[in-house]
């Protein structure tokens, strides 16, 4: 089957990107969770926790990254799939990032809000990927 071209808002976004994106922030994580495994050994076990749940959020996505990113090449319809990926690229950074700040900097400077929200739109990514199968993304 010959991938299908985009057409529309975030057209840009296509298979190629996702699955780029997947393995970069892939590659973070793994660079992330062996930091914190090896040299944040001095934070308290609270932040501890956090951090790996953080990774462990943040690698997990990744590799749905990676799955958006192949369903996109031959996904007839993949607006849903596009707003996913965004969804969890946003949440990645605004999730796992303000912890990863938190346990790194040991003082909250972000505000209270940006980790829920991060959370919702790590949320919000898995509904639009339902969203993308219920409409026939499928290839």
């Amino acid at each position: 089957m010959m991938p299908v071209k985009p057409k529309g808002l975030f057209r840009w976004l296509n298979g190629r990107v996702v699955l780029t994106l997947g393995a970069v922030f892939g590659g973070c994580g793994v660079v992330l969770s062996a930091i914190g495994a090896h040299a944040l050994t001095h934070l308290s076990p609270a932040l501890q926790d956090a951090y790996q749940t953080a990774a462990w959020y943040h690698l997990i996505h990744a590799v749905g990254l990676l799955a958006v990113g192949v369903w996109l090449r031959t996904a007839p319809h993949p607006l849903w799939l596009r707003w996913a990926a965004l969804a969890w690229v946003a949440g990645i950074v605004l999730f796992s990032g303000s912890i990863y700040l938190h346990a790194l900097l040991g003082e909250r400077w972000l505000p209270g809000w940006v980790t829920p929200l991060g959370g919702l739109a790590l949320i919000a990514g898995w509904v639009m990927l339902a969203a993308a199968a219920w409409r026939g993304a499928a290839p």
